[in-house]
């Protein structure tokens, strides 16, 4: 059956952007432009199509990434709006895993915030090509020409605008095209669906012409083809120029910017053609690298699947969705081949074979079913029994596994009941169908207390769930405050020692081990090196000496709390054939490593978060000796439009409640984002407070 649309015309972008930046307003338009929705919805009016949830229409922001379908000239662009909030951090990671290019949304006044920079290194770290849109041009303060200087000081890349603004904040009336060199005036009556095509205002033709220069020169610098075509005595015309745009932004070294207000509905357009002209196909990035299995292991010999419906089925499972209809939905990225609704697949990560039911395209919360899915394709698939984020699926005949993703540590946890007797089967049914959704969020038992301890990434993130909970399953429940995760570690180099020996049901159980326990570097975790001597242990013993210290390490010596950034070398060990077992080296070993870390001067951690606030100026010295009061450290502040924007570091614990102050700090005008900076000690005092309480309980 041949294709429906062509694989070079296929677009897989996400939307990314700091919290209230304006991503789902322009995916609204985007929509609107393309036909897909007859009226654009609005994000005060809880009105949008992206934003489907009620949380999500309630507050005004994006939790759950949706993906969506649209086309514009003839081309297919799947779209995934992605949250902002930095507690929903995780959406952003497994989305742009499986993604051709992006669109980064800044704010005109803004310019680049602490989220924008996060989401910005995730890209980064996928080799992601992007397109920049300096959104809100029409808001008070806005300025495009620092906007795009903060991308270059703040993210460090090489930023190229191919549109301008015709004025600015309430003048602000269009855009100026650098490749056609004309002006673009939007109609009003049809929310910008038309415009004129004008010349360039005469008061913008120098600053027109030299941002074109600029703009040929930029690419020229990173692109041979077109170095030669501008050196040479014919010129560069529109058409090579924007091939040239396109050939750097996929080699990552150029990202161009579009302007305008997605609100106001100008630029949007521009923006589609540039998604078009300068973003990837599935056919631009590079073919997809998977481990072949050996006797059912991954092994070190990789294979190929080159994006081509030819070859064998291959497939990435990106996120997983409760469905109180379709029962659960796995959303998959098709790598290679082809997949047809009925068909038997692989899936290798757990080894079983599943049917698929329905293959769906999704449009927000709307589905559409189709037969069949191909490279290229992002489509939510009906029918697996056992599924989880980051699972490979392949043709049966041909299986490979992928690199599975990886996401951030919980940072805050809650104790959560169930009020009646009646909800505590609901409960645990509704907490396992969260955390298959959102790897970023974990459940877990107390071993002490045995109360089912929830974790996740701040306190907006612990909300969202209670209140799903409450609404979605119909499970009345009781929450504790939020605790911060704290964790462990040592301050010195230290030697221990661990022996077993004991008899148990006529077998003698013995090992003994030494163990060198030394600080590690920030972030390490745990790494563990074997320096017995070659045959003076048998490999399986020295496994589980291993295995035990990382399980050890799941509990610190201070307050409970995970031991982290340990550096464990195996130095000594003896064994005696007949009497050494896997339990007596598994006992050795923990407690040589608890033995050790008592006496390596342990130190307790806590999260400390770079915090961004932003108020006018009148409240400024008031938020800064707040903050301060927190055990926060100012580190800088800046003037962003009318508004002092304050730069902090502030442990987390310490931010507990924050917003409900910075508002009666602030009448209400101040607003705050803050993300994960690292781990710090935390101070004697406050030390001796927590481990005193742990001793207590």
């Amino acid at each position: 059956m041949p294709r429906e649309i062509a694989l070079q015309s296929i677009r897989n972008i996400g939307i990314m952007a700091h919290i209230d930046a304006g991503k789902t307003t322009t995916t609204e338009r985007i929509l609107y432009y393309t036909g897909q929705v007859h009226r654009p919805g609005d994000v005060d009016d809880g009105a949008t199509q992206m934003d489907y949830m009620e949380q999500e229409r309630e507050r005004g922001i994006t939790i759950m990434s949706a993906a969506t379908t649209c086309s514009w000239r003839d081309h297919r662009i799947n779209i995934i709006d992605t949250p902002g909030h930095v507690d929903f951090t995780s959406e952003v990671e497994r989305s742009l895993r499986v993604l051709d290019g992006a669109v980064a949304v800044f704010c005109g006044v803004g310019g680049v915030e602490p989220q924008s920079e996060t989401v910005w290194k995730q890209a980064d770290r996928y080799g992601v090509p992007r397109v920049a849109f300096i959104n809100k041009m029409d808001r008070l303060g806005a300025d495009f020409g620092r906007a795009v200087q903060s991308m270059v000081e703040r993210l460090g890349a090489k930023p190229i605008p191919v549109t301008l603004p015709i004025g600015a904040e309430d003048g602000f009336r269009g855009v100026i095209d650098l490749l056609a060199m004309k002006a673009q005036i939007y109609h009003e009556e049809d929310l910008g669906a038309t415009f004129d095509l004008v010349p360039v205002p005469d008061d913008l033709i120098a600053e027109s012409e030299a941002a074109r220069v600029a703009l040929m020169e930029a690419v020229a610098e990173v692109d041979e083809e077109l170095m030669e075509l501008y050196l040479g005595e014919d010129g560069v015309t529109p058409e090579q120029l924007r091939a040239g745009i396109r050939r750097a932004t996929l080699a990552g070294n150029l990202v161009p910017v579009f302007c305008g207000s997605s609100l106001k509905n100008k630029g949007v357009q521009n923006l589609l053609d540039g998604i078009v002209d300068f973003l990837p196909a599935p056919l631009d990035r590079p073919p997809i690298v998977g481990r072949i299995l050996i006797d059912g292991v991954p092994g070190d010999e990789t294979a190929i699947r080159q994006p081509d419906d030819e070859e064998p089925f291959s497939a990435l499972a990106f996120k997983i969705l409760a469905d109180p209809f379709a029962g659960r939905l796995a959303f998959m990225r098709v790598y290679s081949g082809t997949l047809a609704a009925g068909k038997v697949v692989l899936n290798v990560s757990t080894g079983k074979r599943e049917r698929i039911q329905r293959l769906l395209r999704m449009h927000a919360d709307k589905r559409e079913d189709l037969q069949e899915a191909r490279t290229g394709d992002i489509v939510a698939v009906v029918g697996f029994k056992e599924i989880r984020t980051g699972d490979t699926l392949t043709a049966e005949a041909h299986p490979l596994v992928l690199d599975e993703m990886t996401f951030a540590e919980p940072v805050i946890y809650m104790a959560i009941e169930p009020r009646t007797k009646a909800d505590q089967d609901k409960l645990g049914a509704a907490l396992q169908a969260m955390a298959d959704e959102d790897p970023a969020f974990q459940v877990r038992k107390d071993p002490d207390s045995g109360q089912t301890v929830i974790w996740g990434m701040g306190e907006l993130h612990l909300e969202i769930v209670v209140d799903r909970m409450q609404r979605e399953y119909k499970v009345a429940c009781n929450v504790g405050r939020p605790q911060v995760a704290y964790r462990e570690t040592v301050g010195k180099t230290v030697t221990a020692h661990g022996e077993f020996e004991k008899d148990l049901a006529g077998k003698t159980n013995f090992a003994r081990v030494g163990l060198v326990i030394a600080p590690g570097e920030y972030g390490s975790g745990t790494t563990f090196v074997n320096e017995v001597a070659p045959g003076a242990l048998p490999p399986e013993f020295a496994g589980h000496v291993e295995a035990a210290v990382r399980q050890a390490c799941d509990t610190g010596v201070l307050a409970g709390y995970p031991l982290v950034d340990l550096a464990v070398r195996l130095t000594e060990a003896k064994w005696v054939e007949g009497e050494s077992t896997e339990m007596g080296f598994r006992n050795a070993a923990s407690g040589a490593l608890w033995d050790g870390a008592k006496a390596a001067d342990p130190v307790l951690l806590e999260p400390v978060m770079t915090v961004e606030v932003t108020v006018p100026p009148d409240f400024l010295g008031d938020v800064t000796g707040h903050l301060n009061s927190r055990r926060g450290r100012v580190i800088g502040m800046q003037q962003r439009g009318t508004d002092q924007v304050i730069h902090a570091e502030v442990p987390l614990v310490e931010m507990f409640g924050y917003a409900t102050q910075l508002r009666s700090l602030s009448q209400g005008r101040g607003v705050f984002s803050m993300l994960l900076a690292r781990y710090e000690p935390v101070p004697e005092k406050v030390a001796r407070e927590i481990t005193r309480l742990y001793a207590g309980a």
